[in-house]
């Protein structure tokens, strides 16, 4: 097609193969889908759901969590929270259980990192005291019981890679736990000896002294660095 040419010319170029493809257009990169509280909420949603049975209560509690899924079929696939509920026989806590699980959703579809509401809840001490749950972990409280299993769903569901200990720390362990027991007795059905301490790091009566040393059978946390 021609071109009618109105002004002067005052210089040119010969066009090489390489300047052809310099300006040949990049093809647009598939925007990603985020979480956010714009998404419509498919029909059906993939969940799970965790029992805690407290000695506070003779009724257990049942938190469900759906999760969305993000770029379905490509390589950016992932999985992230959209709500909680959480269920009870026991109506004496309704209330605070209700606000709490439309907060926490709220928080989930607003998008963004929603770890923080782990830390956060795990936090929270019952001015009345905490309980010991089977294997020797401290929960301070209820609240702090849920935060665990949203951490839990969270690891499950890849949003928080867990620590895991090397098999030099684990042998270690293993050894540590093993004089331990030829000096003070085994731990019978317990998961840790029945004269370890309370760990202020994974909150687990599972800290035993050693060589003078405080030592962690459960996370090798060590007063001794």
């Amino acid at each position: 097609m021609p071109h009618k040419i109105a002004k002067k010319i005052i210089s040119y170029k010969v066009l090489t193969k390489d300047d052809v493809e310099a300006v040949k257009p990049v093809p647009e990169q598939p925007s990603l889908e985020s979480m956010n509280e714009n998404l419509t909420r498919p029909e059906v949603l993939l969940g799970s759901t965790y029992k805690i049975k407290t000695p506070q209560s003779e009724h257990a509690l049942y938190i469900t969590i759906n999760d969305m899924i993000l770029n379905p079929g490509t390589p950016h696939e992932e999985r992230r929270p959209y709500e909680i509920f959480i269920n009870s026989k026991n109506m004496e806590h309704f209330q605070w259980v209700l606000a709490l699980t439309r907060l926490i959703s709220a928080v989930f579809r607003k998008g963004g990192d929603s770890c923080f509401l782990v830390e956060e809840m795990k936090a929270v001490f019952d001015p009345h005291g905490g309980y010991f749950k089977k294997g020797g972990v401290f929960m301070p409280s209820l609240v702090a019981e849920i935060g665990y299993a949203i951490e839990s769903h969270m690891k499950h569901i890849g949003m928080i890679k867990p620590e895991a200990m090397t098999d030099h720390q684990k042998k270690f362990l293993n050894e540590k736990r093993k004089e331990f027991e030829a000096q003070h007795g085994e731990s019978a059905d317990q998961s840790f000896p029945e004269k370890a301490v309370l760990c202020n790091k994974c909150s687990t009566k599972a800290m035993v002294l050693m060589d003078g040393c405080m030592t962690c059978l459960n996370c090798g946390e060590s007063k001794c660095g």
